[in-house]
């Protein structure tokens, strides 16, 4: 099968999100100049540079409250600052609850009875239970083709690591087993765990 996007794919489904799987969530926590904070997920999340360490997410739809975009990306406009949880397979079922279309006053920790921390080197909170939270300052948003497709880079400024993820130096994921994003209404969680060298 061949099909171009523009023309449409035939299928019960769009199968462009089955393809490129799987995709780490990034749980972003932002607060806004008001003080409201807000919680969602994101499956177009990743670590983009090492040095300084920096990541990006993107947000594609719009909420009528919010104009052009959703809660998080106007906090973001309005502070520069946004936390990335990382999400462990324990937290499937209330962060699939942040990920509803609550209105822009609704602070979806308490709506989901998820305990809040507060970072340290910006203003804004994070999940305390997460296995990792980065703290980050908004470096750009860039908008992308489509309506309301919008790309946020932040460089991460603090590190957040849950004690029992820690073995012998090293971040074990197998310790909480992220989840992932697959198509549809997918999902998928990590347990198995391989290394291979890079040649020399």
């Amino acid at each position: 099968m061949f099909y171009e996007p523009k023309d449409g794919h035939g299928l019960p489904h769009n199968p462009f999100n089955a393809v490129v799987t799987p995709r780490p969530i990034g749980w972003i926590s932002t607060r806004g100049a008001d003080g409201a904070d807000n919680l969602a997920p994101y499956s177009f999340f990743n670590a983009v540079a090492y040095v300084p360490p920096q990541v990006m997410f993107s947000s594609t739809s719009s909420k009528e409250d919010r104009g052009d975009t959703k809660d998080s990306v106007a906090n973001i406009r309005e502070t520069g600052v946004f936390t990335v949880n990382i999400v462990e397979y324990a937290m499937r079922d209330v962060m699939n609850r942040t990920s509803g279309p609550w209105a822009r006053d609704v602070d979806e920790f308490a709506d989901a009875g998820i305990e809040k921390a507060q970072c340290q080197t910006i203003e804004c909170g994070f999940v305390a239970a997460a296995p990792a939270a980065l703290e980050c300052r908004m470096t750009q948003i860039v908008k992308i083709e489509g309506e309301s497709n919008f790309v946020v880079f932040g460089e991460v400024t603090g590190v957040h690591l849950r004690d029992d993820c820690l073995v012998d130096g090293l971040f074990d994921v197998t310790k909480f087993q992220p989840l992932a994003r697959l198509g549809y209404k997918d999902y998928s969680v990590v347990r198995d765990v391989f290394s291979l060298a890079r040649p020399e």
